[in-house]
């Protein structure tokens, strides 16, 4: 698949691991650890970032590849919904929502670029 050999060598999925932790991190302690419900739903949005990453690498054909970067990055931009969500109730200071939001965009720019690179491949072939 393209120039990778692991999943693990994508960018885009080193950067939405570091997404998953970041979210990790901020809804371990204070607050936002006592709301069950929506620690586990931001949570599963960002793992679903980097495991619909690595699924659709795993797949071994780019059109099934894209359809599940295209899946990433709606779930990059879940979780940066449920920032909003989290600063709205306080959870999260200021400073630690700018620092996830700008690496939610981050993602999802890394997302796009694989996504359209694989399409201009996929229609060379």
């Amino acid at each position: 698949m393209s120039t990778f050999k692991r999943f693990e060598d994508i960018k885009a999925w080193q950067l939405a691991r570091d997404l998953t932790k970041l979210i990790y991190n901020l809804t371990k302690d204070r607050e936002f650890s006592k709301d069950y419900n929506f620690v586990s739903q931001i949570r599963r949005s960002a793992v679903s970032v980097m495991s619909n990453i690595a699924e659709g690498f795993e797949r071994y054909t780019k059109k099934e590849f894209v359809q599940f970067l295209i899946i990433a990055k709606a779930s990059a931009g879940e979780t940066r919904s449920h920032l909003y969500a989290a600063l709205d109730a306080k959870y999260i200071t200021e400073e630690e929502f700018i620092k996830a939001k700008e690496l939610c965009e981050v993602v999802s720019k890394h997302i796009w670029n694989l996504t359209n690179y694989l399409k201009k491949e996929i229609t060379n072939t």
